[in-house]
């Protein structure tokens, strides 16, 4: 079976969001299923496909909000609304409906289409509607949006919000109800989407990880506590206000946390023990410099991989539930709290008393989840003909 990922930015191998680690893991389950799998879709600037034999690349684009200009910004907004097209997927507009009809025809003969997510598939929505289809829905956007205009700290923005919670909404109806089968993030979002129904969908549990993280011990422990995340995506932006403004008061003055990633203009804390380090050149080794993980999420849906990764990796953390969504299982070493006190003490406690487990078994058992649910998936497109892949 030869199929087309049809998404917006195309895997690079650097993996530099959630996003990205979701796409990779995505992909390599279709693979590990037998099928052939040929990705479509634009390159960051300066970027090449990861696997260029088997990606058709549209062209570079930043689609980034927090990257454009003043004037970009207002241009794409003008663009959305003359269009009627959300305005994450008007940014892909970047070529025409003929380009992308003539990239396609390129790929040659294939079975059957993978959208993964609304963006690219909102922008070319009618190319995709000749062969079936496999709908990925990271989120259940429409509700995202909903949340993020209830968080919006302007009329305008709450305007624009609140236009594009009304047309994903609507888009996310068409594309599950086209699509032979619907893959979500998270149990929730199956009901949210309208297909809970396990003949319609089925969740995907995702891994950060190729192979099993091997526990290297002793760690070097660096600060109390990290986070890490992009902080300019209104989601992440909501939580980390949260922790900022909820849950960092209730914590000792000498308590050290270090906050890594892109953060916008406003958010600042006045604990002393607080220091946004900005970018770091190693994710993996930030986060193990430090005692406990706070896993934060308070809006969004879909699957936290920051959770994933930390479970992974075996690291104790503090969550909240909406931390925990898509996920099954629980390691010993995470506490679940939604109540900023106790979440400020639990932090604490884990800070004084570092506790690591083995995270491969967790790994491990979402690769097999993950791979049956592939499976059944593929199955409603159709026998899955086995296809050499190097």
């Amino acid at each position: 079976m030869h199929l087309l990922f049809a998404t917006s930015i195309v895997p690079d191998g650097a993996l530099a969001s959630g996003y990205e680690i979701a796409n990779a893991a995505i992909i390599a389950a279709l693979r590990r299923a037998g099928a052939r799998v040929t990705v479509i879709g634009f390159t960051w600037p300066g970027k090449l496909p990861v696997d260029p034999e088997n990606t058709i690349v549209l062209g570079a684009l930043d689609v980034r909000t927090e990257n454009a200009s003043s004037r970009q910004k207002l241009a794409w907004v003008a663009r959305a609304m003359l269009s009627g097209l959300t305005f994450a997927s008007v940014k892909l507009r970047a070529v025409s409906d003929s380009q992308v009809l003539a990239a396609i025809r390129h790929a040659g003969p294939f079975d059957g289409y993978v959208l993964n997510s609304v963006q690219f598939t909102g922008a070319f929505e009618k190319l995709f509607d000749d062969r079936p289809s496999i709908f990925v829905a990271h989120n259940v956007e429409h509700r995202s949006a909903q949340e993020n205009a209830a968080a919006a700290g302007s009329l305008f923005q709450r305007f624009l919000f609140r236009r594009e919670a009304r047309l994903l909404k609507t888009m996310e109806e068409r594309l599950c109800r086209r699509a032979r089968f619907v893959f979500t993030l998270a149990e929730e979002d199956r009901a949210a989407l309208g297909v809970a129904d396990g003949d319609r969908s089925a969740v995907l549990p995702l891994v950060t990880f190729k192979q099993a993280p091997k526990q290297r011990e002793p760690r070097q422990i660096d600060c109390d506590a990290a986070l890490i995340g992009t902080w300019t995506w209104q989601p992440n932006r909501i939580g980390l206000d949260w922790f900022l403004d909820r849950v960092v008061p209730h914590l000792r003055q000498d308590f050290r946390l270090r906050i890594a990633g892109s953060v916008p203009s406003g958010v600042a804390s006045t604990h002393p023990g607080v220091k946004f380090v900005g970018r770091v050149p190693d994710a993996e080794a930030f986060v193990r410099s430090a005692a406990v993980i706070p896993l934060i999420s308070t809006a969004g849906s879909g699957v936290q991989l920051k959770t994933i990764e930390t479970f992974e990796l075996g690291l104790p953390s503090v969550a909240t539930s909406r931390s925990l969504r898509g996920i099954d299982h629980r390691p010993a070493n995470c506490v679940v709290t939604d109540d900023p006190i106790a979440f400020a003490g639990a932090l604490e406690v884990a800070a004084g008393n570092v506790r690591d487990v083995d995270g491969s078994a967790f790994h491990h058992r979402q690769v097999k989840a993950l791979d049956a649910a592939i499976r059944h998936g593929l199955e409603k497109l159709g026998p899955v003909k086995q296809e050499a892949y190097a």
